[in-house]
């Protein structure tokens, strides 16, 4: 029986509080150099993709940037299409969202980033409603809660029918004829709805892959619905086994109503990793690290977005606040109307303290900064590889801890461990797209959902 081929991305550190720019072998999020290094990193260990997050914003707290993030946000599309030109193989994958951009304008900015890399683009489709975010676009927090997958779901059709527009051979360039494009070559693309009104001929023909790659990141019902519809991968974030397999299964299993088969759809959560060349030094790293992630401020703010409270007087090393949540004003959790979630979220927050003897920061520190794998390489390879064989996962996106180097150890020491047991490649395939590098099966003509 043949192994199943373990699938690997790489996430650029820099949102939330995984990163620990205090860390002396810490260098720039924002120089260019920083990116590559990390490309280069990525593509030696055969990675399928390396994978950037985004913000819209950086996030504040009563008026002040926070140390949940890493200052500094360039743009997504300029650097992805800077890294294109340093690398071969490695897929390009960026977080973009569905509710701040129109679909035209974004499948024409992803589909040329795709024809120019030779088919190694792909698009982390993001949703979101809340009016922080928004108050820098011109619509503010205009769509409501509910509406956010209505509008991803619309948008990835349309964007999947205007990729599909051009005919593979749409270019016959035949001087002796005078045909540059078959009269066939491009299909008008109309749709309208009460969400988007277009009538278009796309102007980025189709690239060796036929589209970008599609990953999704939501967990709601909604959010499994449109990745099961539109999705080649999810970015989850299940990764306790029993879990992971659980969540596996739902996936998965709702890919036959629309016409799929279980490969059509990679399951690849995130996944932290430390180290150590015992288990003992693994698990000592594996605290300081999660110290670094998570210092006092960080947990006091984390506790203070939930309650939306002034906590600035309560010790981060002492035990939770003894009071109730003010939930008659929007907070970074939610809105007000939302009381009765924001005070379940209270409890379970005190339950589990109370169960586990937990501080603030210890407790933080287990909501935020524990760590996936943390062990000798031979345990963190082996426990890959255990996800993987028994359908636990498609494979992981792996997140360090430093910029830019946090992936170089997982890829001198826990890669040729994999590549050792078989379930891992040892080159790329020359000229293989990105849904080539994931396995996914060839893209078809899409059209638009009417």
């Amino acid at each position: 029986m043949s192994r199943r081929r373990i699938h690997l991305a790489a996430h650029f550190p820099g949102v939330n509080n995984t990163t620990v720019w205090t860390d002396p072998a810490a260098g720039s999020q924002i120089d260019f150099s920083s990116f590559e290094h990390f490309a280069r990193t990525a593509e030696r260990g055969f990675f399928d993709y390396l994978f950037l997050a985004e913000g819209l914003r950086l996030r504040e707290h009563r008026g002040r940037l926070h140390d949940l993030d890493v200052a500094g946000r360039p743009n997504t599309l300029a650097i992805l299409t800077a890294l294109a030109a340093v690398t071969e193989h490695i897929g390009l994958v960026g977080t973009l969202n569905t509710t701040f951009n129109e679909p035209y304008e974004l499948a024409r900015q992803l589909g040329t980033l795709d024809l120019l890399s030779n088919g190694r683009a792909g698009w982390n489709a993001v949703t979101s409603s809340d009016a922080f975010h928004g108050a820098n676009f011109r619509r503010g927090g205009y769509l409501d809660h509910a509406d956010r997958y209505v509008r991803a779901s619309e948008f990835a059709a349309l964007s999947k029918a205007l990729w599909s527009s051009w005919r593979d051979d749409a270019i016959t360039a035949d001087a002796e004829t005078g045909e540059f494009l078959r009269d066939d070559a491009i299909a008008r693309v109309r749709h309208e709805s009460r969400l988007f009104d277009v009538d278009a001929v796309f102007d980025v023909p189709r690239s060796p892959q036929g589209r970008p790659v599609i990953v999704q990141a939501g967990d709601s019902p909604d959010g499994r619905d449109f990745a099961t519809q539109h999705a080649d991968v999810i970015f989850s974030l299940h990764t306790e086994f029993a879990d992971a397999q659980q969540f596996y299964c739902d996936v998965k299993g709702r890919l036959a109503a629309h016409g799929r088969d279980e490969d059509s759809l990679k399951i690849l959560p995130a996944a932290t990793f430390v180290l150590g060349d015992t288990a003992a030094e693994a698990r000592e790293r594996s605290r300081e690290i999660a110290l670094a992630q998570v210092r006092p401020q960080t947990a006091i703010t984390y506790l203070e977005q939930i309650w939306n409270r002034d906590f600035s007087g309560y010790d981060a090393d002492g035990p939770l606040p003894d009071v109730e949540p003010d939930t008659g004003v929007e907070t970074a959790q939610g809105f007000a109307g939302r009381h009765a979630a924001i005070r379940a979220r209270v409890d379970q927050l005190r339950a589990q303290a109370a169960a586990e003897k937990l501080s603030i920061r210890e407790l933080v520190i287990r909501l935020t900064a524990k760590h996936t794998f943390v062990g000798t390489p031979e345990h963190v390879a082996s426990e890959i590889d255990r996800y993987v064989q028994e359908r636990a996962t498609d494979g992981f996106t792996v997140v360090g801890h430093v910029t830019p180097h946090g992936l170089d150890e997982f890829a001198d020491r826990v890669v040729p461990l994999l590549q050792e047991r078989g379930s891992y490649r040892r080159s790329y395939d020359e000229g293989a797209t990105l849904h080539g590098l994931l396995g996914l099966p060839p893209v078809a003509q899409e059209a638009a959902a009417r």
